[in-house]
C-alpha cells in the first residue's frame, strides 16, 4: 500500500499518529512564516434553523410560515428595527455590541445538495455540489503552506474530511496528556529499533514506522508547551465547553498551531425544534463567551478569527411536526477583533422569492469566505488551496 492510500484508507491516518517531528520543523520553518494569526472552525452540525437564529422579526412572512414555530417578539434580543437574535444568543449581542461580530446571510452554494453528508462533504471539500474530492480544504493548506500537521488540531477522537490533505493530515486530539501517554506505549518505543530497516521504503511499511516514531516528539511538544498555561476561565460544563477550553489552552500557552476544529451537533431539528434549537444555542453562545473572554484576558483575541457554520439552512415553512425540513442557504457568524465590516454584512433573505422548493435563495458562496480568510487572515494564496478563484469579500 503506499503512501497516499495509507493516509485516506487507515483510521490512524485520522487521528493522532501521522505527525513528523515538531523539533525539527520549527528548525525548519522560519519564525516569521508561522506568525501568530489563528482560525478556529465551529461546525454547527446538522443543518442549524438560520431563520430561527437571526430573525426577521418585523417580516409577516416570517410568522405566517411559522405559526408555532416562529420566536415572539417580545423573546427577541433586537440587533436593529428589522432583524434579531434567537433569546439564546444573549452573549453574542455583547458580541455584537462591541463590534466582535459579522453576520453573513444567505450562504449557499450553487445546485445545493440536502443530504447532510453530501452537503457537508460540499463544506468540508470546497468543491462544486457535482464534484467529489478526498481532501478537505484545510488538508489543502497543510499541503500548501502548512507542510507539518502540527498546523492544524481538531479537538476531537476522529479527523472532519475538512482536515484531511493528499499528503499531510492534522492532528485529532481532545487532550493533551493522553495523546502524550500514548505516544510513550511500549509498542512506540519498540519500533524505533527498526526504523533504519533495510527493507523498509516510503512505499511500504516504512512509511507507517517512520511516522508513528516521530509522533513520539508531536505528542511530547503539544503537552509539554500547552500544560504552561492553566485557565481560570469559567467554561460550560459540557462537551462543546470542553472543547473551547482546551482550544484556549492551545492558543494562549502559544502552541504553533494556526487551524482549530470544533464541532456541536444534534441540529437537525425535524421535530419540537423549538426546545431542542434553545438548548443547543445556549451551549454554543455561552461556550463562545467564555472562550472570548479568556482570549481576551490572555491577549490573543486580536490574533484570532471565529468561523461558525452549519452544512444547511432549514425550509422557511415549519412542518406538521412543529420542527423544520433540510433547506439551503444560511447563515455565517464572523466572531473577532479585527473586522473591517461589523454586525450585518448584508441583507437578510427575502421570504416571498423563494426557490422552486420553498427554500431561501443563496447570494453568497460559501467558498468566497474561505478565500477571504485564506488570503486576508492566513495570508496564503487562496487559489491553490481551493484549487480556483473566487471573489474576495470585505469582512476582514
Amino acid at each position: 500500500m503506499d503512501r497516499r492510500k495509507f493516509l485516506k484508507q487507515s483510521s490512524l491516518a485520522s487521528s493522532l499518529f501521522f505527525v513528523p517531528s515538531f523539533v525539527r520543523a520549527f528548525e525548519e520553518v522560519a519564525s516569521n512564516k508561522l506568525g501568530y494569526k489563528r482560525l478556529v472552525i465551529i461546525q454547527l452540525s446538522g443543518g442549524n434553523d438560520g431563520l430561527n437564529t437571526v430573525i426577521p422579526y418585523r417580516n409577516d412572512l416570517y410568522y405566517k410560515e411559522r405559526p408555532s414555530l416562529a420566536i415572539k417578539e417580545k423573546d427577541i434580543i433586537k440587533l436593529n428595527d428589522e432583524v434579531g437574535l434567537n433569546p439564546s444568543l444573549k452573549p453574542l449581542k455583547k458580541l455584537y455590541d462591541k463590534g466582535y461580530l459579522s453576520i453573513i446571510n444567505n450562504v449557499g452554494y450553487p445546485n445545493p445538495v440536502r443530504s447532510h453528508f453530501r452537503s457537508m462533504d460540499i463544506w468540508q471539500t470546497a468543491t462544486n455540489s457535482n464534484e467529489y474530492s478526498q481532501s478537505g480544504w484545510l488538508g489543502r493548506y497543510l499541503d500548501n503552506f502548512g507542510k507539518q500537521p502540527y498546523s492544524a488540531i481538531e479537538i476531537d477522537e476522529s479527523l472532519s474530511l475538512a482536515m484531511k490533505g493528499e499528503n499531510v493530515n492534522a492532528i485529532a486530539t481532545q487532550d493533551a496528556k493522553s495523546f502524550y501517554n500514548l505516544s510513550k506505549d511500549p509498542y512506540f518505543k519498540n519500533l524505533s529499533k527498526h526504523k533504519n530497516d533495510a527493507h523498509l521504503s516510503e512505499h511500504n511499511l516504512g512509511y507507517l514506522y517512520k511516522s508513528m516514531i516521530a509522533a513520539e516528539s508531536s505528542a511530547k511538544y503539544i503537552f509539554e508547551t500547552s500544560k504552561t498555561y492553566s485557565s481560570l476561565q469559567e467554561y460550560p460544563n459540557n462537551k462543546f465547553g470542553k472543547q473551547l477550553k482546551t482550544t484556549a489552552q492551545f492558543i494562549n500557552s502559544g502552541l504553533k498551531t494556526k487551524v482549530f476544529y470544533t464541532a456541536l451537533g444534534g441540529f437537525d431539528t425535524h421535530v419540537n425544534q423549538i426546545n431542542t434549537q434553545k438548548r443547543l444555542l445556549s451551549q454554543y453562545a455561552d461556550g463562545i463567551e467564555a472562550f472570548v473572554q479568556d482570549l481576551i484576558t490572555n491577549n490573543t483575541f486580536k490574533n484570532t478569527l471565529i468561523l461558525t457554520f452549519s452544512e444547511f439552512g432549514r425550509r422557511v415553512k415549519q412542518n406538521a411536526s412543529i420542527g423544520t425540513d433540510h433547506g439551503t442557504a444560511n447563515n455565517i457568524f464572523v466572531i473577532g477583533e479585527n473586522l473591517k465590516k461589523q454586525g450585518f454584512y448584508n441583507n437578510m433573505a427575502s421570504l416571498s422569492d423563494l426557490d422552486d422548493n420553498g427554500d431561501l435563495k443563496f447570494e453568497i458562496d460559501f467558498r468566497t469566505i474561505y478565500a477571504t480568510v485564506l488570503n486576508k487572515w492566513l495570508e496564503v494564496d487562496d487559489k491553490k488551496v481551493l484549487n480556483r478563484s473566487f471573489t474576495q469579500l470585505d469582512f476582514i
